[in-house]
C-alpha cells in the first residue's frame, strides 16, 4: 500500500497535509493490470479516478492514439466530474499499478472534510487544464 509521503509526490495530492492524506488512504483501492489491458473503455461508464503509481498507459479515441501518461498521472477524472460515459479508452502500455478513488469515496471525503475535498478537486482541475494546454499545442498548425 502507499503512504502519505509517497502520495504527496503526485499532483492529485498537491497541497494536502500528511494527516489529510492519511484520511483518504483507507478510501482508495489498489489496482494492477498487465500490459495491453483496457482499463477504461470509450463509451462505457466509469466512476473512479485513478492515478498511476507504476507503469504507463496510453489514451485512445477510437483507433487514434492520443498520448501516453507516465507514473503520477491521473485518468478517469472527466467521467467522475461530468458523470458522462468515458471519452476515451485507457490502455496499459506496461504493467500498471494504480490507486483509485471512487465517486462514492469522493462523497465521503466531501462529507468528512470539505477543505480536503476542495483541494483534490482543484488539483484535478489543474491537471485537466495542463492536459488541455498540451492538446491545444498539439492542434496548432493542423487545419480546422
Amino acid at each position: 500500500m502507499v503512504n502519505p509521503q509517497t502520495l504527496q509526490r503526485y499532483s492529485l495530492f498537491g497541497g494536502l497535509l500528511e494527516e489529510q492524506i492519511e484520511q483518504i488512504i483507507p478510501l482508495m483501492e489498489q489496482e494492477t493490470y498487465g500490459p495491453d489491458v483496457d482499463i477504461i473503455v470509450e463509451g462505457t461508464p466509469n466512476d473512479k479516478i485513478r492515478f498511476i503509481t507504476e507503469g504507463r498507459v496510453s489514451i485512445w479515441k477510437g483507433d487514434t492514439f492520443i498520448w501516453e501518461l507516465p507514473e503520477g498521472s491521473v485518468f478517469g477524472e472527466m467521467e467522475v466530474l461530468d458523470v458522462m460515459p468515458s471519452a476515451a479508452t485507457v490502455r496499459s502500455v506496461t504493467n500498471v499499478t494504480a490507486m483509485s478513488i471512487s465517486n462514492k469515496s469522493l462523497r465521503k471525503i466531501y462529507k468528512n472534510d470539505i477543505k480536503t475535498f476542495s483541494l483534490l478537486v482543484m488539483n484535478l482541475a489543474r491537471d485537466m487544464s495542463r492536459r488541455l494546454r498540451v492538446a491545444d499545442e498539439k492542434m496548432k498548425g493542423k487545419p480546422a
